[in-house]
């Protein structure tokens, strides 16, 4: 769990811990793999996955937010090349004003 939070530290200054538990919680499996563990931002249909799957069903977004969430999470993940999952989905939350329902 460490290295998440380490990671999502890059990008917040006092995050959630546990909200990226629960993440972690949540991810499960998909972190075993390096390529799973991976969000390929420039891929249209991970993007449309996770906006019909994490955004819609667990974020409880309408298209129109989760395409700002995604949007504002890209853009703020620019410079890196290599994406964590656990990451990105704590940026989507926070983007979208959804971190209770990661934190409750």
């Amino acid at each position: 769990m460490s290295k998440y939070l380490e990671n999502v530290k890059k990008y917040v200054d006092s995050p959630n811990e546990t909200a990226v538990e629960a993440l972690v919680a949540h991810l499960g499996l998909a972190l075993q793999s390096h390529d799973a563990s991976i969000v390929a931002a420039t891929d249209a249909d991970e993007l449309a996955r996770i906006k019909t799957g994490y955004c819609s069903k667990t974020l409880d977004l309408t298209a129109e937010e989760a395409d700002a969430a995604i949007a504002k999470t890209c853009q703020k993940m620019t410079g890196d090349k290599a994406k964590c999952r656990v990451t990105f989905y704590y940026l989507l939350a926070e983007a979208s004003d959804s971190m209770g329902r990661l934190a409750a």
